[in-house]
C-alpha cells in the first residue's frame, strides 16, 4: 500500500488556499494534514505534523517566508520545502535557494504541473516553473541563479530586503519589529541602511520604488 505524501499548505488568501487543498485531496496519493495563514503558523504547523512536503506562500503576514522555510527545514528534517508565488523576482527565487527550498513554482502553473512539483520534491527532486528556471543553473554547486542579481536590489541584506517590503505595504517601524520578531531600534538601522543604500530617503518614494521592482502589488 503506497503511503500518501502529507503536505502542509501556507497562504493568508483563504479561497487560494482551499482551493489547492481541495485539488490534492482528490489525488489519492496526497494529503492535506495541515493549513496556515501565515509563516509563524506554518512552522508551528510543520512542528506539529511533520509534513513531508510544506507549500508555502511569499507574500505572508508574520515572520518573513524565507525566514519561515529556514526554520522548518532547520527544525523538521524529513519536510521539504516548496514555495509557491505570483513574485519571480531574482531576489525571492535567491532567497528561496539559500533558505534550503527544494522549488519554486509560480501560481500561473496548471494544477498538474503543481502535482508534478509536490511529487518530484516528496522524492527529493528539484523543481522549478519555467520561469524560474530559465534563470538558473545546476552545477556541481548545486542550484543557484546563473548570474549576479542586477540593481540596487542587490546591494541589500535579506533583512533589509524584508524591511523595504514591510515598508512598501505601510506598515509602521513598530509593526514591522513585531512582525519580524525584532526591536524597533533595529528595524529603524535597517530601514535607514535601506534608504542609504537606494539613495532614496522618502517612505513614499520607496514604496513606489518597491511597487516597481515587483516587491509588493500595487
Amino acid at each position: 500500500m503506497t503511503i500518501a505524501i502529507k503536505v502542509l499548505l501556507a497562504d493568508d488568501h483563504t479561497l487560494v488556499r482551499q482551493s489547492l487543498a481541495q485539488v490534492l485531496n482528490q489525488v489519492s496519493s496526497l494529503i492535506v494534514v495541515a493549513e496556515a495563514r501565515t509563516a509563524d503558523e506554518a512552522i508551528a504547523a510543520a512542528l506539529k505534523h511533520q509534513p513531508d512536503i510544506a507549500v508555502l506562500d511569499i507574500d505572508m503576514p508574520g515572520v518573513a517566508a524565507f525566514d519561515a522555510a529556514a526554520t522548518i527545514v532547520a527544525r523538521c528534517p524529513k519536510t521539504r520545502v516548496l514555495f509557491l508565488s505570483a513574485f519571480t523576482h531574482d531576489r525571492y527565487i535567491e532567497s528561496a535557494l539559500r533558505c534550503g527550498a527544494m522549488g519554486y513554482v509560480t501560481k500561473n502553473e496548471p494544477p498538474e504541473r503543481f502535482l508534478r512539483a509536490i511529487r518530484a520534491v516528496a522524492a527529493g527532486q528539484t523543481y522549478f516553473s519555467a520561469e524560474v528556471a530559465s534563470r538558473l543553473v545546476i552545477d556541481a554547486d548545486g542550484v543557484h541563479l546563473g548570474a549576479e542579481v542586477k540593481g540596487r536590489l542587490g546591494l541589500l541584506t535579506a533583512r533589509e530586503f524584508e524591511v523595504l517590503r514591510y515598508i512598501a505595504k505601510g506598515m509602521s517601524k513598530k509593526e514591522i519589529a513585531a512582525t519580524m520578531h525584532l526591536s524597533v531600534k533595529t528595524v529603524e538601522n535597517h530601514a535607514s541602511s535601506v534608504m542609504s543604500r537606494l539613495e532614496i530617503h522618502d517612505r513614499v518614494e520607496l514604496a513606489r520604488f518597491a511597487i516597481r521592482e515587483g516587491l509588493v502589488e500595487a
